[in-house]
């Protein structure tokens, strides 16, 4: 194989056929895909706002992740795309990703397990993560920080933890992710991108660069 290549365009959910996308990892010098580092499965922002899978910043997540050598599997929630179901509050979507996370798991036994999202996503992920014993690492960008989405479990949590959140974010003022950031326990890793608002317009390019540099660096650090 010389490229990343897309070989799973569905997933079964709990309500039914999930559309969803899965990104391998890039090859490596001579044209061979490695075996992937880590399996990840990424959560797209809130679908009743537009959110879907192909959303800018997940995209440049999974091709960020694809770049360090994970295998990433990105998804659309039920009722979004040709996903079905209907749109279930979060706790439907809890579900998506927790069948999601099972995927990977059944087609990359014994590879490490992380869980990301973005935004209503990142909610989603950091939830499900931090309950699942088989999930080492937690990725959210800019989590939602509202009182609506209890992240108190992973305040808790001692896995690793990495996030990254626009200087400029009208929706969640950048004091609060400090706030959040102080609560948690290490390890942890926070970037802040700079003039960047909640959609990371203009700036998108840089949230993968943030995921390449801190998965990179606790890569290299894990394989020690």
């Amino acid at each position: 194989m010389k490229t990343s290549v897309a070989r799973l365009h569905e997933i079964t959910g709990p309500a039914g056929r999930l559309e969803a996308h899965l990104l391998e990892p890039e090859p490596v010098l001579g044209g061979e895909i490695s075996s992937p580092r880590s399996a990840v499965v990424l959560a797209h922002p809130h679908p009743l706002h537009g959110g879907t899978m192909h959303s800018k910043v997940v995209y440049q997540t999974a091709k960020a992740l694809s770049r360090i050598g994970c295998v990433t599997l990105r998804f659309n929630f039920r009722g979004v795309g040709t996903s079905e179901g209907t749109f279930d509050e979060g706790r439907g979507e809890q579900e998506d990703f927790r069948a999601a996370l099972n995927v990977m798991v059944d087609r990359y036994p014994g590879v490490e397990l992380w869980a990301a999202g973005y935004s209503f996503g990142a909610f989603i992920a950091l939830s499900i993560g931090v309950l699942d014993p088989r999930v080492t690492a937690l990725i959210g960008i800019a989590p939602p920080l509202m009182d609506k989405y209890d992240l108190s479990e992973v305040t808790r949590s001692q896995k690793h933890k990495f996030l990254i959140h626009g200087e400029s974010d009208e929706l969640i003022p950048l004091k609060e992710m400090w706030r959040f950031y102080g609560s948690l326990e290490e390890p942890k890793e926070l970037v802040v991108v700079d003039a960047a608002d909640h959609l990371f317009d203009g700036h998108v390019s840089e949230v993968g660069d943030a995921i390449e540099d801190l998965l990179r660096d606790y890569i290299l650090n894990t394989d020690q």
